[in-house]
């Protein structure tokens, strides 16, 4: 195997912003951990984390309030950003990479940088955190369902459904730009696609991709318990619960507010749960609002806690004394972080049958899987989980032992690695 590498990171956030920025920051702590040098091209901004290689991250790009025509100029720089290709460059120029590891770039970095990583001969692997390739609006979900139009490369149907912000003109620009990358056949510069999930690995062969340009390769999660260097983390679960325990009494939700994931579900089933039982939720988002009205008009207020914004720390501590977490998606979910965090603290997770959630969560073992969209399923499985305080240790058990056997750092970069080093030999 080869030893010292020179990674180059790429990602168009450069702070924690959703799932797939956590995923990027392990990975570099990792690939960091095991003695190779990460080297970071982004995108400035005031929340970013300090990076020696700042003065190569590109000026942010702002569409508010501008004129007409300069929008129109933008619009351009989004699909193909000339001041990427020429930063990414002089940052190739200087450090020399081995091989580049893509993450988001669309739009603000654009796949304008991918000939200038083929120019210099640098072997390029994309992680696929969305499904934006195939779908102008990334999720494959519009107007409330679960949408797959543009099959066959029909992205004229984002325009048509007006998929993005409701609206025909940002929808028909990012149809365009869909053709655009397709016809110009830009994705011939990435070497190998990872899929975090086999849903999507699958989805993706469904929409045209090659099968033999595509690898399975999950997320992973640290055991959040101390452990001493280079040992292996020792399974810590509560040993008893009792339901009179203020603390304990609580389901959780963490994440995104926002209506393909399916808090609106959560909240109808909150008002079919046994009284006792409360929810906290953690995030903000577009549909923070619209979810408080919700639980007023359902008059199940004192069973809700919207706790917004919460840094790592924090976060940790709310799962830890959880009772279990929910993650009541109604889109085709990847491989969700969130999950494989609560399986790490040893927390159970029922979670909508849909994507590649079915492939973490194990009915009747790890959690509970619920019919999407059914908040009276979600009741139940919730209601069965508070009468059964054996099934919460015993559950909470098998997930963590999930982490360790099949999601841990160290089977994740031994395989990544593998990916790597295929492409540099």
């Amino acid at each position: 195997m080869k030893g010292f590498m020179k990674i180059l990171q790429i990602n168009k956030f450069f702070y924690l912003k959703g799932g797939s920025e956590k995923y990027f920051f392990e990975l570099r702590n990792l690939l960091k951990k095991n003695n190779h040098q990460v080297i970071d091209f982004s995108m400035k901004d005031k929340k970013n984390l300090p990076n020696p290689y700042s003065e190569y991250f590109i000026e942010p790009t702002n569409l508010r309030g501008l004129v007409s025509l300069k929008r129109i100029n933008l619009l351009f720089k989004l699909i193909w950003n000339k001041e990427s290709r020429k930063k990414l460059e002089k940052l190739i120029q200087k450090e020399k990479p081995d091989i580049a590891h893509i993450h988001n770039i669309h739009h603000e970095i654009s796949l304008s940088i991918l000939p200038v990583l083929k120019k210099y001969k640098i072997p390029v692997v994309q992680t696929l955190h969305d499904y934006q390739i195939i779908c102008p609006n990334y999720k494959l979900y519009s107007q409330g369902k679960i949408c797959e139009k543009c099959q066959k490369h029909k992205y004229y149907q984002c325009f048509l459904n007006k998929c993005i912000k409701d609206s025909y003109s940002v929808s028909l620009f990012a149809a365009l730009e869909n053709y655009f990358y397709w016809l110009s056949g830009i994705y011939k510069n990435v070497d190998i696609f990872i899929a975090p999930s086999k849903f999507l690995k699958n989805k993706f062969i469904e929409f045209g991709i090659p099968e033999k340009k595509i690898v399975y390769l999950p997320n992973f999660a640290e055991n959040p318990f101390n452990k001493k260097e280079g040992e292996v983390a020792p399974l810590r679960l509560q040993e008893k619960y009792r339901s009179d325990n203020e603390q304990n009494n609580y389901i959780l939700y963490f994440g995104r507010l926002s209506k393909e994931k399916g808090i609106d579900i959560l909240i109808e089933a909150m008002a079919l749960v046994n009284e006792n039982i409360k929810l906290k939720i953690v995030g903000n988002g577009p549909e923070k609002e619209n979810l408080k009205k919700l639980a007023e008009k359902l008059k199940i207020n004192n069973q809700i806690q919207f706790l917004g914004h919460k840094n790592q720390n924090e976060l940790k501590e709310i799962i830890k004394n959880s009772l279990a977490v929910i993650a009541p998606s109604q889109w085709y979910e990847n491989c969700p972080l969130s999950i494989l965090e609560a399986f790490s603290f040893g927390k159970l997770v029922i979670a909508s049958n849909l994507g590649g959630i079915p492939e973490l969560v194990k009915d009747g073992k790890t959690g509970f899987l619920f019919e999407p969209s059914n908040a009276k399923d979600l009741s139940e499985k919730i209601n069965l989980l508070f009468e059964n305080s054996e099934k919460i240790i015993s559950m909470g058990k098998s997930a963590q032992e999930e982490i360790e056997k099949k999601y841990n750092p160290e089977i994740h970069y031994q395989k990544l690695m593998e990916i790597y080093e295929k492409f540099i030999s």
